[in-house]
């Protein structure tokens, strides 16, 4: 599988969920999360890729200075949208291109680091970030919305699916 369809896929499970989930279950604090909502999770996977798109034609990719957006954490809608604009780019754009991985791990913002990256690389980030934040809004969804049918392996990594799979036969 293309890493552009792998993406694609853990972006179609996303949007899987968030179109059964109920407006206000989306907003609704979870105790779990520390009063934190689904529509965070989401917002913040979302926001990721929103980072990776916009770094793309610069070639420099920053997820610490991500917009932290409150409007996709409040609108599905805008969440669907976030998640068909990722699939689109994520379809068309080069995985060889080189790029530039600014971090900064002081609290006051003032030890970046750049690391050489490429957009293959910065994808599978985005792909075991996503499945990470998925876990978590699985567990989310068990407290507020039995009612929300998840995909197979919604939140479970690639590996340990295969893992499961060779275990059973």
């Amino acid at each position: 599988m293309q890493l552009s369809e792998a993406t694609k896929a853990i972006l179609n499970q996303v949007e899987m969920v968030v179109n059964q989930i109920k407006d206000e279950d989306y907003t609704k604090p979870v105790d779990v999360f520390n009063n934190s909502t689904i529509g965070q999770h989401v917002r913040h996977t979302l926001e990721f890729f929103e980072c990776l798109m916009a770094g793309y034609e610069k070639g420099i990719v920053s997820y610490d200075k991500r917009n932290h957006d409150k409007s996709i954490e409040v609108d599905r809608t805008l969440a669907l949208l976030t998640l068909q604009k990722a699939k689109s780019f994520m379809a068309m754009c080069n995985m060889n291109k080189p790029l530039q991985l600014e971090v900064d791990y002081n609290v006051e913002g003032q030890d970046e680091i750049v690391v050489s990256s490429n957009m293959a690389r910065e994808v599978i980030y985005n792909i075991e970030h996503a499945i990470h934040h998925m876990a978590i809004i699985k567990i989310g969804l068990q407290v507020l919305c039995p009612y929300v049918e998840l995909p197979f392996g919604f939140g479970v990594a690639i590996s340990t699916l295969r893992y499961r799979k060779d275990v059973k036969a």
